[in-house]
């Protein structure tokens, strides 16, 4: 399945930057970075429940948002890069 995740993470505090980075490093572990805090790639389920898992112990629940777009295997995902910049899916050298 392909996922998209997004989050806003609260960073008032030097403990919030820690739980942003620790989001992030997990993130990146599943997932490719495509720009500051949003990630996307395909997914098994029990890896998107560890994802999940993870993630949640580290939120902070009242202050942070996680929002996962969660496309089912049979939908074509169309995406459209408006800018000149690189696709950060493009492995090609």
């Amino acid at each position: 399945m392909r996922v998209i995740l997004i989050y806003d993470i609260a960073t008032e505090n030097q403990e919030d930057q820690n739980r942003l980075s620790a989001v992030r490093k997990i993130a990146r572990r599943y997932l490719h970075h495509i720009q500051k805090s949003v990630f996307e790639g395909d997914i098994t389920p029990s890896r998107l429940e560890r994802l999940k898992k993870e993630i949640m112990q580290i939120v902070d629940r009242k202050r942070d948002s996680v929002i996962l777009y969660i496309l089912r295997d049979d939908v074509k995902l169309r995406r459209e890069i408006l800018t000149d910049t690189d696709d950060p899916l493009d492995t090609f050298i």
